[in-house]
């Protein structure tokens, strides 16, 4: 839900950037996605808006998400995260001792990380720490 939140606020902050340098596009006042209760109305909301777009508009706005997660990324890496997130990471880390519960939940989905991390653990546990602890940490992606 968080990375849900976050890439709304990076739409969001894309849509202030290409409406400042494309002064005469129409666009929807910031406030009226703030005002949304609801998220799943505040996400319909702009992704309505967004596919009204231009094709040209919808490429730029994109190009400045990408920057802009790409950004993020490397503060990530940087360590430049918020204290929530340093905590979710330390516990992340703790729970490597079990390799695939760490792998799920830090991707949320059973994808060939969580295989791999399964299929090592079971032939022996170093391999699958290791590897959980690198995906834990961002190093395998």
């Amino acid at each position: 839900m968080k990375k849900l939140v976050l890439l709304m606020l990076m739409f969001a902050m894309a849509w202030q950037v290409q409406a400042a340098l494309m002064p005469t596009v129409a666009t929807i006042p910031p406030d009226s996605l703030s005002t949304a209760t609801d998220e799943k109305a505040a996400i319909n909301a702009a992704v309505a808006s967004f596919h009204g777009l231009s094709k040209a508009e919808k490429k730029a706005r994109l190009k400045v998400a990408k920057k802009q997660l790409k950004q993020l990324k490397a503060d990530k890496r940087k360590g430049l995260l918020s204290r929530e997130e340093e905590i979710d990471k330390v516990v992340l880390i703790i729970l490597c001792i079990i390799p695939p519960l760490a792998v799920y939940l830090k991707t949320r989905k059973f994808d060939w990380r969580f295989w791999v991390s399964l299929f090592l653990s079971l032939l022996f546990w170093l391999p699958g720490f290791v590897f959980a602890l690198l995906v834990v940490i961002d190093e395998i992606q």
